[in-house]
């Protein structure tokens, strides 16, 4: 019986390897993202697709899925992976620097969007704790499509691909606290919304407390005990026990799995391992939460779905329309553009992938009936099919409705007024790689430079570079420091950087200031003088030429990389600490 059940299971494991090396990667080449391209194939390779032809033809036994449960625990891990990745993104840098747009476009976004959804699902005749538990599992987006197309489309750094961002990362932080409510409501017997709420938010502020104490004062010795004895092998094992031990410590608590993952990526995401931890296991995330979206297709009734169908689709028409009227506001309040707005609302309109993971909890806490949870599973899935579509739609409707005036009609001499660009402060041979890689990605930029030949030879090659001395507050105003997202120094003068990086700093006290430095001192200075971050040209130079010595001795270019890297993210930190100091 147990050899039965073992060679299921490992006919399963063929099948999903299979869906992952080929079926996947077939639908992507049809530009289908990953994600969706999982939840189709779960769909058809699962026992509710071709699983159901099985007794008519006995050999699509071999090439579905027989036994969804036995995935689920696989798929836990997925969850765990892909929020524990995501606490190493929050850092509270990149939350500071994005503030406005993230607590201000990412709060009207996600609250009105949850009230909503939530108080049409309650008219409809569902409970309050699953009205509200859908209403925040709809408010969310896709960070992992929507990120996919911006990259994809080089539109990641541009206003509209920011602004999206921006919402998406506050919908991150929000994951956490949804989590803890649905566990809360899943263990009340008569759930009390109001009581769910306040003990959710007492005792979740409590455990992330506690955790992030432990892991300020244990997480770092044990990480450098870890590499200093034994390398890559004991990290990814020391990483392992850091997500699997936190989400065992908020589970014993009663909270969620995924929370303390969550947590345990904000604590990494403060060391200098932040960047090596990423690399180590994003082939297991990738795998694993294949799997979980795999699960999801698998549990689609397409029966239920079909018999329910004006249903979802009168909801799907909902859910688009609510979420994009209230993005479109949102985003218009803080970027000041209809075209921005209009461009990042059609990306954040769909449904996300943590709909699944809320639903999940709130159907597995008998929150939410299994019929309610199938019809809102279809909905989100059907949603997101559609991202990619609704991604153009929102480049035409935002060309449309720009008003910006031309380009050429522009005046060259005053960028005062424009927003969301970058100034770049030297436009050498550093200043356009910059400048090459910003025009790629289709962000704006204007170039300063202070040496008239040279302005003269880049205007003729058809470079946005004008004549003017960036330490003069002027200049700066007129080159749009006011309304520029960030500033890039790349200048090799150390004499008049300096003073540069000061009158920045005194114009625009929230403005990210990436500078050049030539070493580690010079760079010291700099951060005195308000940059943000320090590229010191010595320590590249260093890390470039231990990389190539490491090669010529026969290593691998993985473990250069890995080498580089955590030797490149303690010599920066070192720097920042001796400044602070």
């Amino acid at each position: 019986m147990d050899h039965a059940g073992q060679d299921i299971l490992i006919k399963d494991v063929i099948v999903f390897l299979f869906a992952a090396g080929l079926v996947v990667p077939t639908l992507r080449y049809f530009r289908v993202p990953a994600v969706l391209g999982f939840i189709l194939a779960g769909i058809a390779l699962g026992p509710m697709g071709l699983g159901a032809f099985t007794h008519h033809w006995p050999l699509l036994e071999y090439v579905t899925m027989s036994e969804s449960k036995a995935a689920a625990p696989f798929a836990e891990l997925g969850v765990l992976f892909l929020l524990f990745l995501i606490g190493l993104e929050l850092s509270f840098e990149k939350l500071w620097a994005m503030r406005r747009l993230v607590f201000g476009s990412g709060t009207i976004q996600s609250a009105m969007s949850a009230l909503i959804i939530a108080i049409a699902a309650y008219l409809l005749g569902l409970s309050a704790p699953a009205a509200t538990l859908i209403g925040l599992a709809l408010a969310l987006s896709s960070t992992a499509i929507v990120m996919q197309i911006l990259i994809g489309e080089h539109r990641a750094a541009s206003p509209a691909g920011r602004t999206g961002f921006s919402v998406l990362l506050f919908q991150d932080i929000l994951v956490a606290p949804i989590l803890i409510l649905a566990g809360f409501l899943s263990h009340t017997t008569a759930p009390s919304l109001s009581g769910a709420i306040f003990q959710a938010a007492f005792n979740g502020l409590s455990a992330i407390i506690v955790i992030l104490f432990i892991g300020h004062f244990l997480l770092r010795p044990l990480f450098r005990l870890a590499a200093n004895t034994g390398g890559r092998d004991f990290l990814i094992a020391t990483t392992l026990l850091t997500v699997v031990g936190a989400a065992v410590l908020t589970a014993s608590a009663g909270l969620s799995l995924a929370l303390g993952a969550l947590l345990a990526g904000l604590m990494l995401g403060e060391t200098e391992f932040k960047h090596q931890t990423e690399v180590d296991l994003e082939p297991f995330k990738s795998l694993l939460l294949g799997l979980f979206f795999m699960t999801i297709g698998m549990g689609l009734d397409l029966h239920a779905i079909w018999d329910q169908f004006p249903v979802i689709l009168l909801g799907l028409v909902g859910l688009l329309s609510i979420k994009l009227i209230i993005a479109i506001i949102a985003c218009r309040i803080f970027t000041g553009k209809l075209s921005t707005a209009l461009e990042a609302a059609f990306l954040l309109a769909p449904a996300g992938e943590f709909a699944f993971v809320v639903l999940a909890a709130g159907t597995a806490g008998s929150v939410i009936s299994q019929n309610d949870a199938t019809i809102v599973t279809a909905i989100a899935s059907i949603s997101m099919m559609i991202i990619p579509a609704f991604s153009t739609l929102g480049q035409l409707f935002a060309k449309r409705f720009d008003k910006q005036t031309p380009e050429d009609a522009e005046p060259l001499s005053d960028y005062s007024t424009l927003e969301g660009h970058v100034i770049i402060v030297g436009l050498g041979r550093v200043g356009q790689t910059v400048g090459h890689i910003l025009k790629s990605e289709k962000t704006e930029f204007v170039a300063l430079e202070n040496r008239p030949q040279r302005v003269n030879i880049l205007r003729r090659e058809g470079w946005p570079v004008y004549l003017g001395d960036a330490s003069r507050k002027e200049i700066l105003e007129k080159a749009g420091v006011m309304g520029a997202a960030m500033t890039v120094l790349t200048l090799d003068d150390a004499g008049s950087i300096e003073s540069m990086v000061r009158a920045a700093r005194q114009l625009r006290t929230d403005m990210p200031i990436i500078v050049r430095a030539k070493d580690a001192i010079h760079a010291r200075q700099l951060y005195n003088a308000g940059a943000n971050f320090v590229v010191p040209e010595a320590i590249e130079a260093g890390l470039q030429l231990a990389s190539r010595t490491l090669r010529e001795f026969g290593y691998d270019g993985e473990t250069c990389r890995d080498l580089i890297a955590h030797e490149r993210d303690r010599e920066y930190k070192l720097a920042t600490q001796e400044t602070k100091k």
